[in-house]
């Protein structure tokens, strides 16, 4: 079998309906849109979510919680992670993003103390949770707060 000899299976295509072609077709004249209303006219129909003015669901449902407009995203990374550098680097958020362990930076990286970390490192962050900051001291790196 070769490419140009494919062909779908029996009664898995349908031909497009033709309408608005005269009246001999049987989808003539109102080209099966019936007799006036919103659905006959061009441009007619509803947008989605309309219920025929009856109030939309998303309407009905109550509203919850609020946006903080001071809120502060951070990349996080745990200190498991840092493993992966040799004793005596120094990790800031620019070697991170190379080695694809921090995507986005957002407003900065944090640091968190999820995991063991067995090389001494010197790292540089916007922020460190006190028990990343610990096992990195413990370790025998250093902390930096950018």
């Amino acid at each position: 079998m070769k490419l140009n000899e494919l062909k779908p299976v029996e009664g898995a295509r349908h031909y497009k309906k033709r309408v608005g072609r005269g009246a001999g077709s049987g989808m003539g004249k109102t080209a099966t849109r019936g007799h006036k209303g919103q659905n006959a006219r061009s441009g007619g129909g509803v947008r989605p979510a309309f219920e025929g003015g009856q109030t939309p669901l998303f309407k009905r449902l109550p509203k919850r919680g609020f946006t903080n407009i001071n809120r502060v995203d951070y990349a996080v990374i745990n200190v498991e992670d840092l493993n992966c550098f040799e004793a005596g680097t120094v990790v800031d958020t620019a070697l991170l993003q190379a080695k694809g362990l921090v995507k986005k930076e957002y407003e900065g990286v944090k640091v968190l103390g999820d995991g063991e970390l067995n090389v001494a490192l010197t790292v540089k962050a916007k922020k460190f949770s006190k028990s990343a900051s610990e096992k990195i001291s413990a370790a025998g790196g250093t902390i930096e707060v950018l």
